[in-house]
């Protein structure tokens, strides 16, 4: 069937998704449909030519479908009538671009899916990709505090280790620590952020993302152009309390029909003295935050091809992060010396192929160099030589390429396989030096109806070291399954019912294996079951609310010889001595509710309730406690209120007590918090420009809490910004 005769086909028979041709993403994504690859591409002159021997009722159809291009009905109408005057002559029309935006459901998938697109992210007000990720429930992230502390993210209480970051599909590693610093990245050239936790239903994926027990997903921008537009400009400048200044480019042009370029840049700074109240005892004493200023540069650069209908499309993109901040520490009674420092410097080169190459057959490709190079530095007298400097240094050589077949409308299956080769080199004495080679196959199959889907997945894992001096352990090998389901029960009714289960474990990295004395060759890798079964609904109730979606899952998570640091006769030294239950509910809701024609409100709110606890020795005193910074009750919402001359967004956060120790006991606690913030927008256009401004008090009730034990985060404060669109 033509290509233009699979749109035709798509816009009568799913009518919500068609509707939405050429509107922002993001309007309501979840009761979209997702499109093939194949029913994505450009229809060409040709294409269009063959709708002149279509019905008059057809062409009607079209027309109202595609109501946001309407160029295209008048261009295929004209055609018509001049066919009927002139049967002789014939005339080539000028190729057609028809751009579309579906979003995939989140009721429908048969594992936890949430998604915050663009037009969700400034709806809110959030202007840090760790403000935004906080909305989601299950995701804890630990924060040092400041605008400069590390952020990293865990999935329901397994660990950064287990969390995957993708960027723009292929994921972020890190050899050396297995955790990724979320700080690195900025929500202002961001289309998209999802979290999607066990086996996802997105089949046609990097290996590496299967390799996870959860992952957070990251989409960039992409440009888009109106039909007589080659340049889009965007320019914001943000600053704030404590010193911050965070300017903001992002341009990109269309350099063809089909071919176009981005460039992105920022660079912030922000002294970050916020002040705190230090408790000690009966005293309290008001005091400022020191050392803990950050410096960063933040560069991106893109260029999207398409080679049309059967060439398929590809994309490449360069980015470079650099930084410089101070590390603050924990906070010490009767001393406020901090000289520790932290430079990090982050690059990577990727690109990627696609191609749908007709209905049953796609394949996509991926290649990444990656570079990442740390140092750290303490002057202290402690030190022999009066400081003590770290130097870091990684290189990775990825590579990924995939292949999915369908041979029927409702089944498919995908082969992809991914290869690494990682080396770290650093300053040390007699350090390991490790090399790495990794090696990740994936099949997965899935059948898709309209109330029914199973996904299914088998994820073989081949791990090799290698070290210029001492040992290094055996090699490691692990097959990993996994299976989802998703069914409604009745066709009338939009409840739906899941189930899933998946096997995967995460090997020791190197700071585990080789960092200094504390390293141990012998240790074996982390094995984690997760389980998960829920029930998701969406819909509308009545003439007051619009739409309203729910979801309930419960789950059950186990981890075996969870590594830890385990103190020994002279030295601590990493062992698997653990052994980590994990069971918990999370709830998430939204609902949009028209006030009157002009005005809008959006509600959304999440909870999370579970238990993590430490099964590993029964004759330990923190047998059956709560495993470190894990709160048993932890939850968000949030109101928008959407009017003609301005927008208001409210934003509450809570998060129940915590434990720094795997001992639970009063010196070990972290208090539970409430943090609220406001922020303020309204946009101004004209012709083909617009005028953002925006105004946010972040932490309205001026609340002193702590992520991290002892590591203060900044009361209340401020945050402006101006965006200009051309």
């Amino acid at each position: 069937m033509p290509v233009a005769v699979s749109f035709l086909y798509l816009g009568i028979s799913h009518w919500p998704l068609t509707y939405k041709v050429g509107k922002a993403a993001g309007e309501r994504g979840d009761k979209s449909e997702n499109l093939p690859e194949s029913k994505k591409n450009n229809i060409s002159g040709k294409d269009v030519e063959s709708l002149i021997f279509m019905q008059k009722r057809w062409i009607a159809k079209l027309s109202m479908c595609f109501m946001s291009a309407w160029f295209v009905s008048f261009t295929v109408v004209s055609a018509q009538n001049n066919r009927q005057a002139d049967t002789v002559k014939s005339r080539q029309l000028p190729e057609v671009e028809i751009v579309t935006h579906p979003h995939t459901s989140v009721t429908r998938q048969a594992t936890p899916l949430q998604i915050l697109d663009g037009k969700s992210i400034v709806r809110l007000g959030i202007q840090d990709l760790s403000e935004a990720v906080r909305r989601f429930s299950g995701l804890t992230v630990k924060d040092y505090g400041g605008i400069g502390g590390l952020k990293t993210v865990s999935i329901r209480s397994l660990g950064a280790h287990h969390t995957a970051v993708s960027y723009d599909g292929v994921a972020i590693s890190d050899a050396q620590s297995g955790q990724v610093d979320i700080s690195r990245f900025t929500l202002d050239n961001i289309d998209m952020i999802s979290l999607s936790v066990g086996q996802s239903d997105e089949i046609f994926q990097t290996a590496r993302v299967y390799a996870s027990a959860g992952t957070l997903n990251i989409k960039t921008q992409k440009p888009r152009f109106a039909s007589d537009n080659t340049d889009l400009l965007t320019v914001k400048i943000k600053s704030g309390s404590f010193g911050l200044i965070h300017p903001v480019f992002l341009y990109s042009r269309k350099l063809h029909r089909r071919w176009s370029t981005s460039v992105y840049a920022d660079y912030m700074r922000a002294d970050s003295k916020y002040p705190y109240t230090l408790v000690n005892g009966t005293i309290k004493t008001r005091e400022k935050r020191m050392n803990s200023d950050i410096e960063t540069l933040r560069m991106e650069g893109n260029i999207y091809g398409d080679f049309g209908r059967r060439g398929g499309r590809f994309e490449t993109k360069l980015y470079t992060f650099h930084s410089e901040r101070g590390l603050p520490g924990s906070v010490n009674f009767y001393n406020k010396t901090a000289t520790e420092r932290l430079w990090n410097d982050n690059s990577f080169v990727q690109a990627g192929y696609k191609n749908q190459w007709d209905e049953r057959f796609a394949v996509q490709a991926f290649a990444k160099y990656a570079y990442a190079y740390s140092r750290y530095k303490d002057v202290n007298d402690k030190y022999s030589a009066g400081y003590q400097e770290d130097r870091n240094t990684q290189h990775e050589y990825y590579a990924s390429a995939g292949v999915r077949y369908t041979p029927l409308d409702v089944l498919s299956a995908s082969f992809t396989t991914d290869y690494a080769h990682t080396t770290l080199h650093n300053n040390f004495v007699n350090a390991a030096q490790p090399r790495r080679n990794t090696s990740l196959t994936v099949f997965a199959v899935q059948y898709k109806s309209n109330r029914f889907t199973a996904t299914g997945s088998a994820l073989g894992t081949y791990i090799s070291d290698k070290v210029e001096y001492g040992d290094h352990p055996a090699d490691r090998k692990h097959l990993s399954p996994a299976a989802a389901f998703s069914w409604q029960p009745t066709g009338r009714n939009a409840l739906r019912i899941r189930v899933s289960y998946k096997d995967i474990f995460r090997a020791p990295t190197f700071t585990d294996l080789y960092y200094l004395r504390m390293g141990n060759t012998g240790l074996k890798p982390e094995k984690a079951k997760q389980y998960n079964a829920g029930l998701t609904w969406s819909g509308n109730i009545g003439r007051f609310i619009r739409y309203l979606r729910l979801s309930v899952d419960g789950y059950y998570n186990k981890v075996e010889d969870k590594i830890i640091a385990f103190p020994t006769l002279y030295i601590w030294k990493m062992m698997n001595m653990g052994e980590v239950e994990i069971k918990g509910a999370d709830v998430n809701l939204s609902a949009e509710i028209p006030l009157s024609g002009n005005i809008n409100t959006i509600i959304s709110g999440s909870y999370t309730c579970q238990y993590a606890i430490d099964i590993t020795n029964p004759d330990a005193k923190n047998y059956r406690h709560q495993i470190p910074y894990t709160p048993r009750h932890a939850g968000n919402g949030s109101v928008t209120v959407e009017m003609p001359w301005i927008n208001i967004s409210w934003l509450f956060t809570a998060v129940g007590e915590r434990y720094a120790l795997p001992q639970n006991t009063d010196l070990n606690r972290v208090d539970a918090y409430a943090e609220q913030s406001i922020s303020l927008n309204r946009t101004f256009k004209w012709r083909n420009a617009s005028l953002r401004l925006q105004g946010e008090i972040l932490n309205l009730a001026d609340t002193q809490y702590d992520v991290i034990q002892y590591y203060p985060m900044p009361g209340r404060s401020w945050r402006l910004s101006v965006t200009l669109n051309i």
